[in-house]
């Protein structure tokens, strides 16, 4: 495991192309790699997101959501709450709206309930909505480095091994811990670029134009994964 989060972590792309050379018996294998890294990772997220609800409500005794001036729960594609008194629904659909506002109890306690279930539904359907970005990035990338000659697989592992670092950079950019937090959010665009020029060579700026297409396909895809998850979260 070591050597393999050595490269993983220090040399963007050696790894994948270690294993797609054939010497694949010296490290763990890509799934297995990624799950056990972003396992991990997603369970930091949902340590971080229950302390932040935690915080919110630590001082709630005898707290009447009614009275409140201002308190929210911002999940990705809008946000609900109270608004001195009065609920409040942002950028979601109106039946949607209008179940939560059935839902929410007039209270600390319920508004708390209700803010956590969210939240962990959230994080809990994250990880299972990765094995649909995952493929999906590596048909972009398919599609894109159509010229290289490569296996879908091959891709697949590309972005196997991509995501696992992006899952490390990801648990460092959680809110406090500091300075860690601006490593990880410049890490993960760097990262990216030096593992694309490794694994797929290239003039600079042809595999600039490429990781633009390919990152705005990633962004769409990411984009109604993450609102499929936040509506998933509310209805269930």
């Amino acid at each position: 495991m070591w050597r393999t989060l050595k490269l993983l972590l220090f040399k963007p792309g050696e790894l994948t192309r270690q294993y797609l050379s054939g010497r694949r018996k010296h490290y763990v294998l890509p799934l297995r790699l990624y799950l056990t890294i972003s396992v991990i990772a997603l369970l930091a997220v949902r340590l971080s997101a229950g302390a932040g609800v935690d915080g919110k409500f630590a001082n709630a005794d005898g707290f009447d959501p009614k009275r409140a001036s201002h308190f929210s729960v911002d999940i990705g594609i809008g946000r609900f709450g109270m608004n001195g008194g009065q609920f409040y629904c942002e950028n979601l659909p109106g039946p949607l709206c209008a179940r939560l506002r059935s839902r929410i109890d007039l209270d600390a306690v319920g508004f708390q309930r209700e803010a956590e279930k969210v939240g962990e539904r959230f994080v809990s359907n994250l990880g299972a909505s990765m094995f649909l970005i995952l493929p999906s990035l590596a048909l972009w990338l398919t599609g894109v480095y159509r010229n290289r000659r490569m296996r879908y697989t091959e891709h697949l592992v590309f972005a196997l091994h991509l995501h696992s670092f992006w899952f490390v950079a990801l648990a460092l950019a959680l809110p406090g811990i500091g300075w860690l937090s601006d490593i990880g959010s410049l890490a993960m665009p760097v990262y990216a670029w030096l593992a694309f020029r490794r694994v797929y060579g290239g003039r600079w700026w042809p595999r600039l134009l490429r990781l633009s297409l390919i990152g705005v396909l990633y962004a769409i895809t990411l984009a109604l994964a993450m609102a499929g998850i936040g509506l998933w979260s509310l209805l269930v």
